[in-house]
């Protein structure tokens, strides 16, 4: 089953629940019924949709922010372990070693000028530079030490290629976005919502009571938005940059 079926399923079963009780206790009141206690249960309504949405959406901006974090955490990751790559392969011979360096910095400066506008405006990778993280990978695996001294750094460079590759691909789905659509629809409607209840308490048109409506308004917006620029950590306004590869591209 589909999960925008069970979404509306369940909505809509919500809400037949809640106006079936409505209906039946409707039915039930009896003469002494005091119509002035509506005004204090939907200000306690109120405020509970405001709290419960704030909770949500204090969940959401904390998540797309944490992923964000987690994003540029990883391009560190991959710049620096390809600077270990590349500093360590001095203990080859200058063949191999020139070979080596030559192929990391083929790959960052294609991550540089090529990969990552691609990513920024598609959000995924390039077969190129997987071609060429693996030429890299070739050149480091296929490598036979020739004394003890090489042995000893074989499998460190060997270890920082693997790393790179796997900040690589958690490069490669941190390029997506990060909420799905359910959740985006959750905190579109409930804004709806939470900004639609200020109607029920029957806002009047003093400059005070607009004022603040429309900040409130406005402070959902800029929210949402905020939400909406850290859910693509590499594109948009606030994205990871690409800083540290062009460092290491700017120490060859």
């Amino acid at each position: 089953m589909s999960q925008w079926l069970v979404l509306t399923i369940a909505m809509v079963a919500a809400c037949g629940v809640v106006l079936a009780i409505t209906v039946l206790r409707q039915r039930r009141i009896g003469d002494d019924d005091d119509p002035t206690e509506t005004p204090d249960v939907i200000e306690y309504m109120t405020m509970m949709v405001g709290v419960v949405y704030a909770i949500v959406l204090g969940l959401a901006i904390a998540g797309v922010w944490e992923a964000r974090g987690a994003a540029e955490d990883t391009v560190r990751t991959e710049a620096q372990a390809l600077h270990e790559v590349s500093a360590r392969a001095r203990a080859y011979a200058p063949p191999e070693r020139d070979r080596i360096r030559a192929d990391v910095e083929a790959y960052v400066s294609h991550v540089v000028k090529k990969e990552w506008p691609v990513m920024s405006d598609r959000g995924e990778l390039t077969q190129r530079g997987a071609d060429l993280l693996q030429k890299v990978r070739a050149d480091v695996t296929d490598y036979h030490p020739r004394n003890s001294f090489e042995e000893q750094s074989y499998q460190p460079i060997v270890d920082q290629v693997a790393v790179a590759d796997g900040a690589r691909n958690a490069r490669a789905d941190a390029a997506e976005s990060t909420l799905p659509s359910v959740v985006w629809f959750g905190l579109i409607a409930g804004g709806a919502v939470t900004i639609g209840v200020i109607f029920t308490l029957q806002i009047r048109r003093s400059g005070r009571e607009l004022l603040m409506a429309g900040l409130f308004s406005m402070l959902i917006a800029f929210l949402l938005f905020l939400v909406w620029d850290f859910d693509a950590p590499f594109s948009r306004g606030i994205s990871a940059g690409v800083d540290p590869f062009t460092e290491l591209l700017s120490q060859r």
